[in-house]
């Protein structure tokens, strides 16, 4: 197949063939020696101007490939970027442990970061729950309302030496989230007469508020209380007219505290 170049180096082979192939004589040029070389002449510029028709058409076909790819090239481009992006599959076991994940964090925020154990203070409740249980103080018993181990109720019997012996009085115990850095709460349900015990059950003695103590156990605050009924302190009142008469009137004081004994206190 002859290309641009090879035509071009064809025709000027021809013209110089041609030029030899003519006379040499110049002197008298013949009529049919002038057409010739005017025929030359014009196979020349044909063929000058094939050639630039030739390299103009090679340009433009490259010129019109390069668009073509650009154009092509420029069309997936856009293509890829109209398309929708397609998520991968989610495996069953990237969703289970999801779930797990949201699920532990919604049991901490529900239980403010503890774990399922017992906290520390119910560990302790618990603990003497179980020594009081064994081995409780004398005239005294206590243990939890149900299933909640904050709760307890507790009973003494009066002790004989005092106003009180016979009776049976009823308490409520409350243990603090806190507990045993916090003394626990104690009331009495049961009406009882006595100077360091009000009318609302709330009792007056110094290692339930100041003088509390991590290492005090609830068998040992009941063993106060009781030691409370058998020795009253008028110095710290909750009921002052009654620290009075206990004061002024200890007989008039016990026979009162007798008589409320045998109205509330007896089964």
């Amino acid at each position: 197949m002859s290309t641009p170049e090879n035509a071009q180096t064809s025709s000027y082979s021809a013209v110089a063939l041609t030029a030899v192939e003519a006379p040499n004589d110049t002197s008298s040029p013949s009529p049919d020696t002038s057409s010739s070389a005017s025929e030359l002449q014009l196979a020349v510029a044909e063929s000058s101007n094939s050639n630039s028709s030739g390299n103009a058409e090679n340009a433009n076909a490259i010129a019109a490939q390069t668009t073509s790819e650009e154009a092509a090239e420029l069309s997936t481009t856009l293509a890829l970027a109209a398309s929708p992006i397609v998520p991968e599959p989610v495996s069953s076991t990237s969703v289970s442990t999801a779930k797990t994940a949201s699920s532990t964090v919604k049991q901490k925020k529900k239980t403010g970061g503890a774990s399922s154990s017992l906290s520390s203070s119910a560990k302790r409740i618990q603990k003497e729950l179980a020594e009081i249980s064994l081995d409780p103080p004398s005239n005294c018993s206590a243990g939890p309302k149900g299933d909640n181990i904050y709760e307890w109720v507790s009973t003494i019997v009066g002790p004989s030496d005092s106003p009180y012996g016979g009776g049976v009085f009823f308490l409520d115990i409350h243990f603090p989230q806190e507990y045993p850095f916090k003394p626990p709460k104690i009331i009495f349900r049961t009406r009882i007469y006595h100077c360091n015990i009000n009318s609302q059950g709330q009792i007056c003695l110094d290692i339930l508020k100041d003088n509390w103590s991590p290492a005090l156990t609830i068998s040992k605050v009941l063993l106060s209380i009781c030691s409370l009924l058998t020795d009253p302190n008028p110095n710290d009142p909750l009921v002052h007219s009654i620290a009075q008469q206990l004061l002024n009137n200890r007989e008039e004081h016990d026979s009162t505290a007798k008589e409320w004994t045998k109205r509330y206190a007896c089964c």
